[in-house]
C-alpha cells in the first residue's frame, strides 16, 4: 500500500469514526482509505465548514474529530475553522495535502500557517516513519492539541510496505497507541494545594464554583464537593448544562449571567475557577470578582494558573481528581455556606433570564428576541443540542434556550468569528444523532454559512435553523450607532431567507409574531424529514445586554 492508504487505516485502527471535508487530489487517497477502514465521510461545501463541523463534533463526541483537506487552498480555505480549534484546544488532526516544490502554484508555508493559530504542525516524512508520524498527530491531539499533518504528495505515493512483518509491527505500534489514549490523564498529584484548598472551603461561609471547557466531565465530582462546601454552581458559556438540574445552579457565569446570577457571584468569598480561564468574558472584566473574594483556579495545565487574573492558590491537576482530593480533605459535617432556604427561593424564580421582567418591543412587522426565543424553548424537545454563532443576537439563544446538560450547548467563540453556527451545529448533530440539533444564527453569519444548508438537506439532518434577522451586523450597529457614525456599510436590504431556505429543499416559515410559531408547532409533530429554516425579523432598535458587557473589553 502506499504511504496515503497507510496513514488513513492507522487513523480508522486508533479510532476515528467520522471525517469531514472537502476532497481535492491531494488528500483523495487517505480519505478513501479512512472511509475504506470504517470512517464515516460527511462532505463540507466548503473547508471552512469543513473544519468548523470536525471541532464541533470533537467538543458533543470526547473523541478527536478529523478534517480532510486539498493542499494549499484546501488548507487556506479551513483556516478559520482550525484558529477556533486551536484557541480552543479542541483535539483534532487536519489531513492536508502538502505542495513541497515551491513552483506548484499550490505552495505555501503551511507550517508556519499552523503555528501562527497556535496549532502543531506536524509531517509524514517517509514510508518507513509514516506509521509513527501518523500515531504521533493522534497522541498528540488526544491530549488536547489541534494539529495539521502535513501529507507530502511525493511522500504519499511512496510504497509503504508489504507483508506479514511489516503489518504486525504497525499493528503493535497502533495498539499501544490505542491503549495510551484511553488512559485519562490527570497530572501532578495536587497534595498540599488540595488540603490548602479545603482549608479555604471550610471557612468560607458565601463559597461559589464556576466550572469550565476543563471540567465538563467533572459534574459528578463537582457537584459532591459543592454538597459538602455549600457552594454555589455557575459555568463558563462553554460548559453551560453541567449543573442542570441542581437547586444551587446559576447558570453561566460573565456577560450572559442574569441579575441575580451576577450578584450572587460578586458576593462570593471564595470563589474557584474549575478549569476555566476566569477570562474577561467569564468574570465581567473582573467584575464579578468581588473586593475581598479570594480566588482559586484549578487546571491540568500550569500556564493556565494566573493567566488572565492573578490568583490566591493555583492546583494544577484534572478537576474531577482534584474535587475528589479537597472533598476527602475536608473536615466536619457538610457546610451550609451560601445555601439558604430564602435564597433557594429567589434562584428558583429569578435566576433564568425568562425569568427577568422586560417590556415587550414589537411593532412594524417584528418580534421581540426575548419574546422569539422564550416561545422557542416551550415548544423545542428537552432532548436538543443548541449551536450559536456570534453577533449581537447571541446571547438570546445562548440564556433563552434551555439545554439537557454539558453537551447540549456547542459554543464556538475563542476566535469570536461570524458564520460558524451553521457547521457547527451540522457537527454537533453528527455527534449526537439522538438529538434534536438546533442552530441559532444572525442573518450575517446565516449568509456567510448559507453553502452548508445543502449539507444539511443531503445529511437528513433533522435541524431546525433560527435565524435572528434585524438587517445588520448588529454589533457593529450598535457599537459604532450611537456616536453618531454613518452605518450604511453594516446595514443592508432586507433578504428573504425563507425563501432561499426552500431553494436549498428545507421547510421555512418567516416569523414576525408570536403566532407565526405554528408553523414550527407543526413541523415538529412530525415527520421531520426536512430541515426547518426559521426566519425570524427580529427587531434591533437596542443591542442586546450581553454586548454591553462585550464593548468593554474592544
Amino acid at each position: 500500500m502506499n504511504v496515503a492508504t497507510l496513514v488513513g487505516r492507522v487513523l480508522a485502527e486508533l479510532g476515528v469514526e467520522t471525517v469531514f471535508g472537502v476532497v481535492g487530489s491531494g488528500n483523495f487517497h487517505v480519505t478513501n482509505a479512512l472511509v475504506a477502514n470504517g470512517a464515516r465521510y460527511v462532505a463540507a461545501r466548503h473547508e471552512g465548514g469543513a473544519a468548523t463541523m470536525a471541532d464541533a463534533y470533537a467538543r458533543m463526541s470526547g473523541k478527536v474529530g478529523v478534517v480532510s483537506v486539498h493542499q494549499g487552498p484546501g488548507l487556506t480555505n479551513a483556516m478559520t475553522g482550525l484558529a477556533e480549534a486551536a484557541k480552543s484546544r479542541t483535539p483534532l488532526i487536519v489531513l492536508a495535502g502538502e505542495a513541497t516544490q515551491a513552483r506548484s502554484n499550490f505552495h505555501i508555508d503551511q507550517d508556519a500557517m499552523a503555528r501562527a493559530v497556535g496549532a502543531v504542525a506536524l509531517r509524514v516524512g517517509s514510508a518507513a516513519t509514516a506509521v509513527e508520524d501518523a500515531v504521533g498527530a493522534f497522541r498528540a491531539a488526544r491530549a488536547g492539541a489541534t494539529v495539521l499533518l502535513n501529507l507530502p504528495l511525493d511522500v504519499q505515493n511512496e510504497v509503504a510496505g508489504e507483508g506479514e512483518v511489516w503489518s504486525e509491527v504497525w499493528r503493535l505500534v497502533v495498539e499501544s497507541a490505542r491503549l495510551a489514549s484511553s488512559v485519562p490523564v490527570v497530572g501532578p498529584a495536587p497534595g498540599a494545594d488540595a488540603v490548602r484548598l479545603a482549608r479555604l472551603l471550610e471557612g468560607a461561609r458565601r463559597p461559589v464554583f464556576v466550572a469550565g471547557r476543563g471540567a465538563r466531565h467533572a459534574g459528578d465530582e463537582l457537584r459532591a464537593l459543592a454538597d459538602r462546601a455549600g457552594a454555589l454552581l455557575a459555568t463558563s458559556a462553554v460548559a453551560k448544562g453541567l449543573f442542570r438540574g441542581s437547586p444551587w445552579n446559576l447558570d453561566v457565569s460573565g456577560g450572559f449571567s442574569s441579575p441575580l446570577a451576577a450578584e450572587l457571584i460578586a458576593g462570593a468569598d471564595v470563589l474557584v475557577g474549575w478549569g476555566c480561564a476566569l477570562n474577561m468574558w467569564t468574570t465581567r472584566h473582573g467584575r464579578l470578582i468581588g473586593r475581598h473574594t479570594r480566588l482559586v483556579q484549578v487546571d491540568l495545565d500550569p500556564a493556565a494558573i494566573g493567566a488572565h487574573r492573578p490568583v490566591e492558590l493555583g492546583v494544577v491537576g484534572d478537576t474531577a481528581w482534584v474535587a475528589r482530593a479537597v472533598e476527602a480533605a475536608l473536615e466536619g459535617p457538610p457546610a451550609q455556606g451560601y445555601r439558604t432556604p430564602e435564597l433557594a427561593g429567589r434562584i428558583a424564580a429569578q435566576v433564568r433570564w425568562r425569568d427577568v421582567p422586560y417590556e415587550e418591543e414589537t411593532g412594524e412587522g417584528r418580534i421581540d428576541p426575548r419574546t422569539l426565543t422564550i416561545a422557542l424553548d416551550d415548544l423545542l424537545p428537552p432532548a436538543r443540542v443548541v449551536a450559536t454563532d456570534s453577533g449581537n443576537f447571541m446571547g438570546y439563544p445562548a440564556m433563552f434556550l434551555d439545554v439537557p446538560d454539558e453537551r447540549g450547548f456547542c459554543f464556538t467563540q475563542a476566535f469570536q468569528s461570524v458564520g460558524l453556527g451553521l457547521a457547527s451545529a451540522i457537527g454537533a448533530a453528527v455527534a449526537l444523532p439522538d438529538r434534536l440539533p438546533v442552530a441559532a444564527l444572525g442573518d450575517g453569519g446565516a449568509l456567510m454559512g448559507i453553502a452548508e444548508l445543502e449539507t444539511v438537506v443531503r445529511l437528513g439532518l433533522p435541524m431546525v435553523i433560527v435565524v435572528y434577522d434585524d438587517e445588520a451586523y448588529g454589533a457593529e450597529v450598535h457599537h459604532f450607532g450611537p456616536s453618531g457614525h454613518p452605518l450604511d456599510t453594516v446595514t443592508f436590504p432586507p433578504a428573504d431567507l425563507a425563501r432561499i431556505a426552500r431553494g436549498y429543499g428545507c421547510a421555512a416559515v418567516t416569523v414576525t409574531q408570536r403566532a407565526d410559531l405554528d408553523a414550527v408547532a407543526s413541523w415538529l409533530a412530525g415527520p421531520r424529514d426536512r430541515p426547518l429554516l426559521v426566519h425570524a425579523k427580529v427587531g434591533g432598535g437596542r443591542g442586546s445586554w450581553w454586548l454591553e458587557e462585550a464593548f468593554r473589553g474592544h
